[in-house]
């Protein structure tokens, strides 16, 4: 199956749905030239056109192997990262101080959901030695930024985030891998992680781990983890690799997809504990971890985006060649292809309009945390700073949900060539299952949405973000546009509905904890919903005004319509579940343990 960028709808959730060119317009992004982000992803599309989705289907067959301390991925990765890093693709948004490129983390995002379509696998290691770079810029010293930054912006050495042990998943205040201070300033690391994702591979010379461990002294909780950057082989003082760290891969899991990502068990402390440098503070690892983790929850949402639009596009070829059947109104003795039908036309528009409203979101999130960084006005930062962080967890978990909804759907497009895996179709439902676990269950992501960041500040955030979509709903409204539909009296519906919701948990987050969690998920899918409605009309409506998008800007206005009568009209139905559902969740202990 060949990938094809969709550029043309890139650039217009990018510019306009996400606010990149009225961020520009505004001067948040210094003297870069917007100009730019078309060439750099025409390029990108074609990098992965030609190089990363060919061996997408090698990388599912073929896996990695483990062998003497040394995982080998499959035919063609080390060559394709190679040319990867050779064509700069790694650098993309690496600061300029240390050889990267300096274009807006926007820019950058795009670019990850053209890697995850083409090649989930591949592009999951370069989204992780992203996280680590954001990690190590923003906290460690002087000495690890002039050693490690500058090989891990090119790509020369990758990076890994290590906290999974097989007792500490999501509790990551329960680990127990030690550190112990050495006389020369570093640490010796000693303990196993798990689930580690490229935490060995053979596509470069070193490779850079982020750990967190616990020092003897440490409190107890999260109160009391460090972060440690512990090379996979020491660095010498005139950069040369020195001798092999106390690190290695002692196992490789055997997957449900993902299975040319090397997803390792990791062992310190075999030969008197791994060399580790503390990033950050003692007992404050939390803190730079979350830098890292931040930034991968956005990259592992772009992965749904991604992988949605890879099945949706197979899905949409499968149907236009597939003859079954006759459509209403089909005198002749031939058959029809499927698309024809009605309930697949549903199919693949339901596809294609959650594809583009995660990816909108995405996105949003990608130019408030630019915005948060690069803004010279102290309070237009604090203000993005709040915007990405609302958005983040949605961000993740409903484009990852949707990445789930949307690979399902291209294996029922495909009927019982779906099931078949020389298709591809259950590849993409494979491997997008992971994405809803890993970088924080959706789950979590739910509850951090609404105890966290619904609760900062009374709701600021939450109310600016829905005073502005009444905005965008109000354009709709005024268009007197008959392609639009219902779309205008639906999202209007839908705001509402969030609206309430939202004031609802938020009195409830203080007053009754278990009523809001109970909540949380159902409340998630309605934000996604209402503001991927919202982002798409208002995406319509730029394509409708500025007419850049080339060929027929209505089909945009179609694509809104679907998605404002077909997913954000679940708004109600979602409000009630928040509101009305609180007591069947919290009682459910006569049903579950009875």
């Amino acid at each position: 199956m060949t990938y094809r960028a969709p550029i043309s709808d890139i650039l217009l959730a990018l510019n306009h749905g996400a606010g990149l060119q009225a961020a520009i317009k505004a001067g948040h992004y210094g003297d870069f030239d917007g100009d730019v982000t078309a060439a750099v992803l025409e390029e990108a599309g074609k990098f992965a056109a030609e190089v990363l989705a060919p061996l997408n289907r090698v990388g599912d067959a073929h896996g990695v192997k483990l062998e003497a301390n040394q995982v080998t991925t499959a035919p063609g990765w080390p060559d394709a990262y190679r040319r990867w890093t050779a064509a700069g693709w790694n650098a993309v948004s690496g600061p300029e101080a240390y050889g990267g490129q300096g274009l807006p983390l926007a820019v950058n995002a795009a670019c990850t959901e053209i890697w995850s379509a083409s090649n989930i696998a591949f592009g999951l290691c370069p989204l992780l030695t992203l996280s680590a770079i954001e990690a190590l810029d923003a906290h460690g010293s002087e000495d690890l930024k002039r050693i490690y930054l500058e090989k891990l912006v090119s790509g020369e050495w990758t990076g890994t985030m290590q906290l999974t042990e097989p007792q500490a998943g999501s509790d990551v205040g329960a680990l127990r891998t030690r550190a112990e201070r050495a006389p020369d300033g570093s640490y010796r690391i000693a303990g196993t992680k798990i689930f580690i994702t490229y935490g060995d591979h053979d596509m470069t010379d070193n490779i850079v781990h982020f750990v967190l461990a616990r020092l003897p002294d440490a409190p107890a909780g999260t109160k009391g983890i460090s972060l440690f950057l512990i090379p996979k082989f020491l660095v010498n003082a005139d950069g040369s690799l020195g001798a092999r760290n106390d690190i290695f891969p002692s196992g490789v899991e055997h997957k449900l997809g993902m299975h040319a990502s090397p997803t390792c068990t990791m062992t310190m402390g075999d030969k008197g504990g791994a060399i580790g440098y503390l990033i950050g503070e003692e007992h404050r690892g939390m803190l730079c971890m979350f830098t890292m983790m931040n930034q991968a929850r956005l990259g592992v949402g772009l992965e749904g985006v991604g992988i949605a639009d890879r099945a949706y596009q197979q899905a949409l070829a499968f149907a236009q060649e597939r003859k079954q059947g006759r459509a209403v109104g089909n005198k002749g003795d031939g058959l029809d292809a499927i698309i024809a039908h009605p309930d697949v036309k549903r199919m693949l528009l339901q596809m294609r309009s959650l594809t583009a409203a995660a990816r909108s979101i995405c996105y949003a999130t990608a130019v408030a945390l630019d915005i948060s960084a690069r803004a010279a006005d102290a309070k237009v930062r604090a203000a993005a700073a709040a915007r990405g962080a609302l958005l983040t967890p949605v961000a993740k978990a409903f484009s990852t949900d949707i990445g789930n909804e949307v690979a399902y759907l291209g294996v029922q497009v495909h009927g019982g060539m779906g099931f078949i895996e020389e298709t591809g179709a259950a590849q993409h439902c494979r491997d997008a299952r992971i994405t809803s676990i890993y970088e924080g269950t959706n789950g979590i992501q739910s509850i951090d949405l609404v105890t966290r960041k619904l609760a900062a500040n009374g709701g600021a955030a939450v109310w600016a973000l829905l005073d502005e979509l009444s905005g965008v709903v109000k354009q709709v409204e005024a268009s007197n546009d008959p392609a639009f539909g219902t779309t205008g009296p639906k999202l209007r519906d839908a705001l509402g509905a969030l609206d309430r919701a939202s004031k609802w948990l938020l009195e409830r987050v203080a007053s009754a904890p278990n009523d809001a969690l109970a909540g949380a998920t159902p409340y998630l899918r309605l934000f996604g919903v209402t503001l991927g409605g919202c982002m798409l009309a208002g995406e319509a409506l730029a394509a409708k005004g500025n007419g850049a998008t080339g060929g027929d800007p209505q089909r945009y206005v179609t694509l809104a319509r679907f998605f404002a009568e077909n997913m954000s009209v679940q708004a109600g139905s979602l409000e009630k579940t928040v509101t009305d559902a609180a007591d069947a969740v919290t009682g459910a202990d006569a049903v579950l343990l009875g």
